[in-house]
């Protein structure tokens, strides 16, 4: 990924923040078809291996678990907030004329070496991680233990495991550093009149880092 080093997003814990925020990654591998990109929600375990592990899971009837070779480079991209960002909006444009359309965005790229879990026990304990923690902010939390036990266990046999050991993490956070105080917090103020509350409030963080 072409980063410059104003747009670099190195710091660890601000990219497995990102991570975590953002779990629905794009797992991209090269199997015998060639490139294929699978959408799958990842847990991520910081404290295993040096940059952390990650985890998710595929239908046994996706082909990518047998397809993959045992210890396959992979990668995973984790993306955040995202938007059009429209010269207009810089006060600098309607005086030089010198500014042009572009998109800010942050994202992380996980690079590893891929692991197929075929074993229910992992892929039981990995569901359960995964239930738990997007169910948190619901006023009722779906438990497993609500499904009939042989229901589940029907599901469970039908999903295999994946581990990514990340071997190397790239941040990019592309949110307008390059331009001057005033041209940022007006972009910021256009994005929040259009509802793009995210992607501004991200804006004023890296201009205030």
């Amino acid at each position: 990924m072409y980063t410059p080093a104003h747009f670099a997003l190195d710091d660890l814990a601000h990219q497995h923040a990102l991570m975590r925020a953002h779990p629905l990654g794009v797992l991209i591998t090269h199997g015998p078809q060639g490139l294929d990109a699978n959408h799958l929600p990842f847990d991520l375990d910081p404290a295993t291996g040096p940059l952390g592990t990650l985890r998710a899971h595929v239908a046994r009837a996706n082909p990518l678990w047998q397809e993959c070779a045992a210890g396959a480079d992979v990668l995973v991209v984790f993306r955040s907030v995202a938007g059009y960002i429209s010269p207009n909006w810089y006060p600098s444009k309607h005086v030089a004329h010198r500014q042009v359309p572009t998109w800010n965005y942050e994202v992380v790229h996980a690079h590893g070496r891929l692991t197929v879990r075929d074993d229910v026990r992992y892929v039981r304990g990995l569901v359960a991680r995964l239930t738990r923690t997007h169910e948190a902010s619901e006023r009722l939390p779906w438990k497993m233990g609500a499904a009939p036990s042989d229901y589940l266990d029907a599901m469970l046999a039908n999903i295999v495991g994946l581990e990514i050991a990340i071997t190397r993490l790239e941040g990019k956070s592309k949110l307008s550093q390059n331009k001057d105080a005033l041209d940022r917090s007006t972009a910021a103020a256009a994005l929040d009149e259009r509802g793009h509350t995210g992607l501004a409030q991200a804006m004023r963080r890296a201009s205030n880092p």
